[in-house]
């Protein structure tokens, strides 16, 4: 939410009056913060960028022509200073006598086009010069360039710029709103919140201004163009509209214009810059329709049949569904209510005659509407979270008034107010102590009313221990005696609440404890290791994703970009994203982690979302040094990682298998899977222009929790007696895995055999067709006594039986 000072400052007369010393905009920034409007940041802001700092008004003494130039004149120019300023000036219309805008030496101007440029002492074709005459586009003004400025001649010498150009300068607060807080995006709402603060801080009985009250329309004797009625009275509570002929579309006068572009609008014409201002200052939208294209002599609020066509303001035709709110005329649908206007009853620079509207429409209808059709506007914003259902008219009232004075016209009729269910305000029954346990605070009875009343509330009654109070309809979100008290808490701040000498804790199960220091164990491992924990966006782009892919996937209704449109089925393609970026900048070694979520439709249509831990290797996994050659990450750099990483968890039954579809390897504990490990394909890596193998696992964190919780801790004592290692070489089908021949192995059943690892692998043709060598030690140990070679070789015997038995292997014997 953008918040102008200037702007805020109109509504706040009686404390620049009583109070000028708050009226700092630093000293407000910090007021609203410290009153849940977060200000995220103050920015200065300035039509004419500068703000003519410097920029003196000086008379053209004299003007000769450059000795050493053709094109360049040597004029000297009086600023009221102690003598007149020696100027070369390359424009062809400077003169004797002309009133010039001068750039003394030091400033610094700020041009239409190009840097900001600062004046210095210049020696141009060997004649010193002490600053600039000016044209528009130097300074920003505009953006002619034919020649320098030629200023009224009564101006005074010597007098800034800026007092006679006057260029607007403003601070802009930009306030991170809650989303409940809708009293607040306008900037009467914000005057109401920083009155409270000041009433209740400094003892004041301070209002802001509030232009509704002071709206004189005049009366109209001619009935009314237009018949308004409400068909869909769910979706619209309230509806209220006036007719002025005669209006003259033009380009908005400078105060209505710079207010409108401190706060990032773009002012446009004088209409459409009204209805923008109102909904700013006040938080109501309005919609001006073109009189003229109104056809039948009747406005309805209505819906329409299922499929009907419209054709809206940025000229796509679109269906609407059969709970679309519109407001149409006697013939057809003329605009998506409080959502967007259509093709065909918008203001143009034509218009003479309009309808003005000012309605309440239901937020649910409003926001279902909005998020069916993509459109995303401030209008339907505000009606989203909800409006002042009593100010409808008196907005309305205020938008004409505007109207008239700006763009001229006269009144049509009067002002049509149709409200078919006035609603009563809500009343909440607060009791004193429950205010005081909830806070923590004992407020005075007295210090509540002038908060409350401060901010719209309305004293029902009241009693030794009880209140009762009427919410204003701009507190939409307030229907419980616990938001009573947080206005009375934000208003008197946060900070005031005394600390207590003893705090009484209640002992309670954390439920999620388990999971996030498992999170937290994962974590430490990966960071130990040498990876950076990244969090990438769970929104992401749908071209990375096949249509296999997509099929189940979760996909955005009302996507933020083209390139953000859907749920991320899976942690790879944002990590790659981040490798990219990286590789990009010359960052060649890379291990990143994440722990993120996932998301996908199950057969059954339900959306479902798991926790994954991702894991990202490329680059070197050792650095070369002067004892050996570097280590390249690769497949099993990475799988060797993850089986260090279940052992420190405490996952001793890991077993890995080959995806019989991919290249991919598969992580098992017992029968569950766990997750896949697998190198990156080329074309993936085209997608990112990724250039390096890339090594990349996907755990599902809740299965390996589940595995961990299967896998008892087991306490021993460290063997006293010492292990033997065994060699075994043989030659197998180059097919074999070497996770085969470790199942072949643990089926023997030894329990003796404490480990295997795989040391050596040798692939020739001189072994035979198809065949490789490998070797591996087995490490055999009794926790009970030392074993002998009788024992070890029968073991031995065992396993290598079993080799050949189970893989044909051929057992290579010394």
């Amino acid at each position: 939410m953008t918040i102008s000072y200037q702007w805020l400052c109109r509504y706040l007369g009686q404390v620049q009056e009583e109070l000028p010393e708050v009226m700092e905009p630093e000293r407000i920034g910090k007021i609203l913060t410290s009153i849940g409007l977060e200000v995220e940041s103050i920015t200065p802001f300035e039509t004419i960028q500068g703000g003519l700092s410097g920029v003196v008004i000086g008379k053209v003494l004299t003007c000769e022509q450059h000795p050493n130039a053709d094109k360049l004149r040597l004029t000297t120019v009086d600023i009221a200073a102690e003598a007149p300023l020696q100027i070369v000036c390359g424009a062809p219309n400077v003169a004797v006598g002309q009133t010039v805008a001068v750039a003394t030496v030091g400033t610094t101007i700020y041009p239409t086009s190009g840097d900001p440029l600062t004046m210095k002492v210049a020696k141009i074709r060997g004649v010193e010069s002490y600053g600039m005459i000016c044209a528009e586009d130097e300074l920003g003004i505009g953006s002619s360039h034919d020649g320098i400025m030629i200023l009224p001649n009564d101006l005074q010498v010597g007098m800034p710029a800026a007092e006679y150009f006057k260029p607007y300068q403003d601070f802009v607060y930009e306030i991170g709103l809650t989303p409940n807080r809708m009293d607040a995006m306008s900037h009467l709402g914000v005057a109401r919140d920083l009155c409270a603060y000041l009433n209740h801080h400094f003892k004041k009985d301070i209002r802001p201004t509030s232009p509704l009250v002071q709206v004189n329309l005049p009366e109209s004797t001619l009935p009314a163009p237009f018949e308004v009625t409400i068909e869909e009275a769910t979706g619209c509570k309230r509806y209220a509209g006036i007719t002025i002929q005669g209006v003259k579309v033009a380009p908005s006068p400078d105060w209505l214009a710079n207010a409108l572009r401190a706060i990032g609008l773009r002012p446009i014409n004088n209409l459409v810059d009204i209805t923008n201002y109102i909904l700013h200052e006040t938080g109501q939208p309005l919609h001006a329709f073109d009189a003229a294209a109104i056809k039948g002599g009747k406005v309805r609020v209505a819906c329409l049949k299922e499929g009907t066509p419209f054709i809206t303001l940025d000229e796509k035709e679109r269906k609407l569904d059969v709970s679309d709110v519109m407001i149409c005329d006697g013939e057809g649908p003329m605009c998506i209510a409080g959502v967007f206007g259509g093709l065909h009853s918008g203001v143009a620079d034509a218009t003479t005659s309009i309808f003005l509207e000012s309605a309440c429409f239901d937020s649910t209808f409003v926001r279902r509407t909005s998020l069916r059709h993509g459109l995303r506007t401030d209008a339907a914003t505000r009606f989203e979270k909800g409006v002042d259902i009593s100010q409808t008219a008196l907005v309305l009232k205020r938008a004409a008034q505007m109207i008239l004075e700006i763009a001229g016209g006269e009144i049509v009729g009067p002002v049509i107010d149709v409200y078919p269910s006035p609603q009563p305000k809500k009343e909440i029954a607060v009791r004193y102590h429950y205010i005081k346990k909830l806070s923590g605070k004992n407020y005075h009875p007295d210090a509540i009313r002038k908060i409350l009343t401060s901010l719209g509330f309305d004293f029902i009654k009241e009693g030794m221990d009880e209140m009762w109070v009427a919410v204003p309809f701009s507190k939409t979100d307030i229907s419980h005696p616990a938001d009573i008290v947080e206005e009375i808490l934000r208003i008197d701040g946060l900070d005031q609440i005394p600390i207590p000498e003893k705090i009484l804790l209640s002992p309670a199960v954390d439920r999620y404890a388990d999971k996030e220091k498992f999170r937290e164990k994962i974590a430490q491992y990966l960071a130990g290791r040498g990876f950076h924990e990244i969090v990438t966006n769970s929104i992401t782009n749908s071209k990375y994703y096949s249509e296999e892919v997509l099929s189940t996937s979760v996909k955005m209704l009302n996507s933020l970009s083209a390139d953000l449109d859907i749920m991320r089925p899976s942690l790879l393609e944002t990590g790659l994203e981040s490798i990219s970026y990286n590789l990009n900048r010359k960052m060649q070694q890379l291990r990143f982690f994440e722990i993120g979520k996932t998301y996908s439709t199950s057969e059954a249509g339900k959306y479902e979302e798991k926790e994954q831990l991702g894991i990202w290797m490329t680059g070197q996994w050792q650095d070369a040094t002067w004892k050996g050659q570097g280590i390249a990450s690769d497949l099993y750099v990475l799988k060797g990682l993850i089986d260090a990483l279940g052992l420190s968890l405490g996952i001793s039954n890991l077993q890995w298998k080959q995806n019989e579809h991919t290249a991919s390897l598969q992580l098992f504990s017992g029968k569950q899977q766990l997750g896949e490990l697998s190198e990156i394909s080329p074309k993936q890596m085209s997608t990112w222009d990724i250039k390096q193998p890339v090594y990349f696992a996907q755990i599902e964190v809740a299965a390996l929790l589940k595995a961990v919780r299967k896998s008892p801790v087991v306490y021993q004592e460290i063997p006293k007696f010492p292990s033997v290692q065994r060699d075994v070489a043989m030659i197998i089908d180059r097919k074999i895995t070497y996770s085969r021949v470790e199942e072949v192995i643990q089926q023997t059943n030894l329990r003796k055999l404490k480990s295997t690892r795989l040391f050596d692998v040798f692939e020739s043709d001189k072994l035979g067709q198809g065949k490789k060598s490998i070797a591996i030690s087995c490490t055999f140990q009794d926790v009970e006594k030392t074993l002998t070679d009788k024992e070890i070789d029968s073991m031995m015997n065992k396993l290598m039986q079993q080799l050949e038995q189970q893989l044909q292997a051929e057992i290579r014997k010394a």
